[in-house]
C-alpha cells in the first residue's frame, strides 16, 4: 500500500473522531436532530430487556446477531 501512495504522490491524513468536536459538534447536533425528526436519517436499535439479559445481548452483539445499536433496558423510563 505504501508503494501505491508514493507512486501516485498521494497525501494521507488520519482522522481522529473527536478532532472536530470542539468546533463542529453544535452544528452536527442541530443538523442531525433536524434530519432525524424529518425522517431523512433513520436508525435502528436492538433492545434487550433486563440487566440479567445483558451477557446474552453482549454475546449476540459480538456474534453479529444484532442490527443497529445494541441496548439493554434496565428500568422503565417513566
Amino acid at each position: 500500500m505504501l508503494r501505491a501512495v508514493l507512486n501516485r504522490s498521494l497525501t494521507l491524513r488520519g482522522f481522529i473522531q473527536n478532532e472536530f468536536a470542539p468546533t463542529m459538534f453544535g452544528d452536527f447536533l442541530r443538523d442531525m436532530g433536524a434530519w432525524v425528526r424529518e425522517g431523512r436519517v433513520r436508525y435502528r436499535e436492538d433492545i434487550t430487556e433486563g440487566l440479567d439479559s445483558a451477557p446474552e445481548a453482549f454475546a449476540g452483539m459480538l456474534e453479529g446477531r444484532n442490527f443497529g445499536k445494541t441496548l439493554v433496558r434496565v428500568a422503565d423510563p417513566s
